[in-house]
């Protein structure tokens, strides 16, 4: 019989650091032994329990970072702000900079800078994560024989192992070419000192290092758990599936094509074994998207009613992300598709449809949908891909989950990887059997090259993963330019050509970092580069 891992939702954020800060107190000396870590564990396993249970609950916080901004700011509620942030930096999710869009700093670029309210945001969340994360490693052993042990450090080692990968694709460029050059400092539970004597910033290679080394241990101790029947609550921890997707988003970053074939195959594996799948076409031929008992999701944000991001009724994805609720897109005119990415989406596909036309139509909309986009006047190639909370058009209780992975994204990237890896053949029929089987049933691809199928997925990771906070890290890693001409931006200074590589795509670590570092100097940041400039966009 397999056993739940239950954890109760803590009220108050203060209690969950709290019982953490218990944790780092080592018994008699600074080196916690695997044996010390078994007792504490005994001792008061709540407590452990309640340190893992931290690491997602800090996922979406009301305003967490407003004593370091010396601000309330509604770009502030965790992980999900910042995929705002990244998608905005991209070319794939216009908006309009105007007085209701508070990603206006990352359509310019102005985020760059070392005092811009989002290069703090960016960084003490991913770092005060890390720290979480950091917190429960320290308190649990992997030598451990308890599957309930196992099951919770691979959940911090996971989400440490996330975070890095994230901060790796912010501050440096792609892994391939870039193994010795600096990325970020590294934090682990062995170094927890460095807020007091600081530390470098480690080179890329040692940071992907860290990642994979802690996805490796994080997948040996889920297998383990597993078969001592211990299995996640729900999907807002990380399962054996989720395990291997990431470790296959990590090799696919790497350019590792045979591993980030293999660890996609296993993440659909063990994904199946849940019970998860692919959405169907006539599932993604309504809005959807926002709950993560939809069978497609493999791991996401759990959202309550009663969360502070929802009380606040505007400070949260669904109010700047979501068409069909009130929030902050009535007013900011919401989020559209790339204009040339929307006319290359065929027809047939039933995607065309997750966002509305020049027309303001789209096939997917039921007559009240549709009347609601019309009454907030939605600019030509809105999105109508994600549904509002328990589908209620026009409602203010915005408690969607927010998606994390899904399994459509391993099929993407086993078919890039076997692709790259030296099999474009298989790549290719990888691919078109799943867009025929679950987006288009008139799809074909003639491309015969691993370049050629590399592009294809590359287009259908654009549409299938749009508004996710994944199009930055694509951008990244292929070394493209950003180039919104033609994308359909409303407003002129917003349309950049921006080569890749140039110093104005890698953020730059906040100044108050540098001067809290005693490791760093501002000779040790990314080189400051001036905002783009606007070009001309095609007629």
């Amino acid at each position: 019989m397999k056993k739940n891992i239950l954890y109760g939702v803590l009220a108050l954020a203060v209690t969950v650091f709290a019982g953490c800060e218990d944790l780092d107190t080592a018994p008699e000396g600074n080196t916690t032994t695997p044996a010390q870590k078994e007792e504490v564990v005994k001792l008061d396993p709540k407590k452990v329990e309640a340190g893992v249970n931290a690491i997602f609950s800090q996922l979406s916080t009301y305003n967490p970072n407003a004593d370091a901004l010396g601000a309330s700011r509604h770009n502030d509620f965790g992980y999900p702000a910042l995929m705002m942030f990244f998608d905005a930096n991209g070319y794939d999710v216009v908006s309009n900079d105007n007085g209701y869009n508070w990603t206006g700093n990352s359509l310019d670029y102005s985020d760059r800078g070392t005092s811009s309210y989002e290069s703090t945001i960016v960084w003490n969340t991913l770092y005060a994560q890390i720290k979480t994360s950091n917190t429960a490693v320290a308190s649990l052993s992997a030598d451990s024989e308890d599957p309930t042990i196992n099951f919770l450090l691979a959940q911090a080692l996971a989400s440490r192992a996330f975070n890095y990968w994230v901060l790796a694709q912010l501050y440096q460029f792609n892994y391939v070419g870039n193994e010795n050059a600096p990325c970020v400092p590294i934090v682990t539970e062995d170094n927890s000192d460095a807020a007091i004597e600081g530390v470098e910033r480690a080179t890329v290679a040692e940071v992907f290092t860290l990642i994979t080394d802690d996805l490796d241990l994080a997948i040996e101790l889920l297998a383990k758990a597993q078969d001592g029947g211990v299995e996640r609550a729900d999907k807002r921890y990380v399962s054996l599936a989720v395990a291997y997707g990431l470790r296959a988003r990590v090799n696919l970053t790497m350019q590792r094509w045979d591993e980030a074939a293999a660890d996609a195959s296993s993440a659909i594996t063990e994904a199946t074994s849940e019970g998860i799948k692919p959405a169907t076409i006539a599932e993604v031929s309504k809005p959807y998207f926002n709950s993560v008992s939809e069978n497609q999701w493999m791991w996401g944000v759990i959202i309550s009613e009663t969360d502070r991001v929802v009380t606040s009724g505007i400070v949260n994805w669904p109010s700047h992300m979501g068409s069909l609720n009130y929030g902050y897109a009535n007013f900011s005119k919401g989020r559209q598709i790339n204009k040339s990415l929307y006319e290359a989406i065929p027809a047939t596909d039933v995607r065309k449809g997750w966002w509305i036309d020049a027309n303001g139509e789209s096939p997917i909309l039921n007559e009240e949908e549709a009347e609601w986009m019309a009454e907030y006047a939605y600019p030509a190639y809105t999105h109508v891909k994600f549904a509002p909370y328990k589908g209620e058009v026009g409602t203010s209780t915005n408690a969607n989950d927010i998606p994390l992975m899904r399994i459509e994204e391993m099929y993407l990237i086993k078919a890039e990887a076997e692709a790259m890896g030296g099999s474009p053949s298989t790549g290719a029929q990888t691919l078109v059997d799943f867009i025929k089987a679950y987006r288009n049933p008139e799809y074909s691809f003639s491309g015969t090259s691993a370049t050629d199928v590399q592009e294809e997925v590359y287009f259908h990771r654009r549409v299938e993963l749009w508004g996710e906070g994944l199009s930055w890290f694509d951008i990244m890693r292929l070394n493209k330019a950003v180039d919104r001409r033609g994308g359909g931006y409303p407003n002129a200074t917003m349309i950049f050509n921006i080569p890749a590589k140039d110093a104005v795509l890698l953020w730059r670590l906040p100044e108050k970092e540098i001067l809290a570092n005693p490791k760093l100097t501002n000779a040790d940041n990314n080189p400051g580069a001036p905002t783009p400039l606007p070009v001309p966009d095609f007629e």
